[in-house]
Parts: structure tokens; C-alpha cells; sequence
């Protein structure tokens, strides 16, 4: 068990015990959470439960004893305000735990090294990418990806992300929220801890971790190969997660780039004659490109059309 502690003391006590909740859901945390009912048992704190993070009512801050050691203090308010109106840092209390997990990590981002507020991963040797790619449209490429992510997850941190530039919201994916337009603009601040801010990001379908498709389109065009191998390989060396399964989209610049970094590269496969046309080019063009090493990376695997046939299968 983890020997930081996260404490939240509210006058209401079935918020702070349902915030708690939603906290501890997050498995990247490396905190423990505590719920407090009473201001009295601030004052104990220190005896205790030396808190990292204290998350307390505003009208309970006078009771905060001056001998409390915590890293971070933030008062709860009833009330939408400026953050910085009052002695500690504010956070709005009737909002989305997403949201307040946000604010928390953009106050406490200077004050934890890696490691510290988040699970850090296994060892590198162990981390992959796993890309899942096709030239061919309409093959269930991203119930592929999921299917196969959501198996791994039941024994390993995985992390599905969508480069596809209409990635399905509210199909495969809820609406709302942050996504990976997000992660995009806080990594190219190139500061902060990013695995702590992906805390906040991440949705769950089952074990498995994902980050929500841009919601706008253009967000992801101008993104090239080379700028998501070096986010790709930031989230590996910052984050929780073992494998990321990439759903590639074709169109991606410098695609080539992309597919480099992968371990491996799945291709759902159509037996039509169209479909094996648009294989053929592509694997042609890898020649052409000298790119030919990548085909030794692609588990061509077979699945099924509209009308229920299937395809066969060849495995490189």
C-alpha cells in the first residue's frame, strides 16, 4: 500500500464519501483516500493520517492546525469563484470528479515527482505497441482493437488510443469529457507530470483504459507520425500502462514513422478482391519505400464482412 494520503473533510458527508469513491476507482492513483465528517478530526490529522492532499470545506479552514504537514491544501466551496480568491487554492465542489481530479493535478503537478502521486510502470523491456492498422475501410478495425484490448486488460494496464480521425463518438465511445485532443495540447507544454494528468483523462470500458477520440476532426490532421511516436513513447515512460493499442488511421502524416514504433502490427482482412488489391499496393509501396522490414511486424487476421463471410488469414 501506498504512504500517500489523499483527505477529504466535507460538512456533506456522503459528497465527500462518493468523491472518495470516484477517487479510488482511479487504480493510476498512488494515494490512499480518507474521508473525514468532522473538523474536529482535523486537528488529529497529524497524528494519524499525515495528509499529502487535504481537500476541506471552506467554512472548516479555520480549523486547520498550523503543525499540518500536507503538500497540498484545497478548500471545497459550494460556490463557483476565482481559485485563487481565498488562502488556499478553490475548487468549485458540485462538478464532475473528473474535473475536480483535473484541478487537483494541475495544483499538485510541481509538487510530486513521477512516482509519487501515480503507479509508475513495469520495466521498460516489458511495455509494447501494439498498432492495429488497415488500408482497407469498413473491416471492424476498431472492434478489433477493443475486443483484444479489453482481453489483455484483464492481465495488464492497457491504454486504447484512437488515431483515427472520426474515431465514433457515442458508437464504441460516451460523449463528453476530456479526450485525446487534451493529452495532445498538455504534452506539447513539454512540463508537468503527464501521467498524472492522464489520471484525469482516462475512460473505462471494463479493465480496459482509453482516452476519448477528438471530438473535432481538425484537431488530429496536422498531427504527424513523428509528434505521435514521441507522445506514444512519453505516456510509456510516464504512465501506469504496459501495452497502448493504437487504432491507426491511414491518413496519419509520416505514417511510416507511427508504424515503427510499433512491437507489433495487427490487419484485419476482407477475402474480397478489392480488399486484397489495396494489401497488395500497400505491401508494394513498403518495397518501394524501403520499408519492406515492417511487413515482418504484420499478424494479418481474418474477419468477418456485412454478410457474415470470412476471410482467410496470413500471419507474417
Amino acid at each position: 500500500m501506498s504512504g500517500r494520503n489523499l483527505v477529504i473533510c466535507d460538512s456533506e458527508e456522503n459528497y465527500a464519501k462518493a468523491l472518495a469513491m470516484y477517487f479510488m476507482q482511479k487504480k493510476e492513483l498512488m494515494m490512499q483516500v480518507h474521508v473525514l465528517s468532522s473538523p474536529n478530526c482535523v486537528s488529529s490529522l497529524t497524528e494519524d493520517v499525515k495528509p499529502d492532499i487535504l481537500l476541506i470545506s471552506e467554512e472548516y479552514e479555520k480549523v486547520i492546525p498550523d503543525r499540518l504537514e500536507a503538500k497540498k491544501i484545497c478548500t471545497l466551496s459550494s460556490v463557483e469563484r476565482n481559485r485563487k480568491d481565498g488562502k488556499y487554492p478553490i475548487i468549485f465542489k458540485y462538478q464532475s470528479g473528473e474535473k475536480i481530479l483535473t484541478q487537483i493535478a494541475c495544483e499538485c503537478t510541481e509538487l510530486f515527482a513521477p512516482g509519487e502521486f501515480m503507479y509508475s510502470t513495469s520495466k521498460e523491456t516489458t511495455k509494447k505497441v501494439i498498432g492495429v492498422f488497415s488500408p482497407v475501410h469498413r473491416v471492424g478495425k476498431t472492434s478489433f482493437a477493443l475486443r483484444m484490448g479489453e482481453k489483455l486488460a484483464l492481465s495488464e494496464n492497457v491504454l486504447y488510443i484512437s488515431l483515427e480521425i472520426f474515431g465514433g463518438i457515442e458508437g464504441h465511445f460516451k460523449e463528453g469529457g476530456q479526450s485525446i485532443s487534451d493529452v495532445i495540447c498538455y504534452a506539447r507544454q513539454e512540463q508537468g507530470n503527464l501521467g498524472m494528468f492522464l489520471t484525469t483523462v482516462v475512460c473505462h470500458r471494463g479493465d480496459l483504459d482509453y482516452i476519448a477520440p477528438a471530438a473535432v476532426s481538425e484537431d488530429l490532421k496536422e498531427l504527424r507520425g513523428s509528434e505521435w511516436a514521441s507522445l506514444i513513447r512519453r505516456i510509456l515512460k510516464e504512465s501506469i500502462y504496459e501495452t497502448i493499442i493504437l487504432d491507426i488511421d491511414e491518413g496519419v502524416p509520416e505514417l511510416y514513422q507511427l508504424l515503427e514504433i510499433c512491437t507489433k502490427i495487427y490487419m484485419p482482412v476482407l477475402g474480397s478482391k478489392y480488399a486484397k488489391a489495396k494489401i497488395r499496393q500497400f505491401e508494394k509501396e513498403l518495397v518501394f519505400l524501403e520499408k519492406e522490414h515492417l511487413m515482418k511486424k504484420i499478424i494479418k487476421k481474418e474477419v468477418k464482412n456485412d454478410h457474415g463471410r470470412t476471410a482467410s488469414c496470413q500471419n507474417h
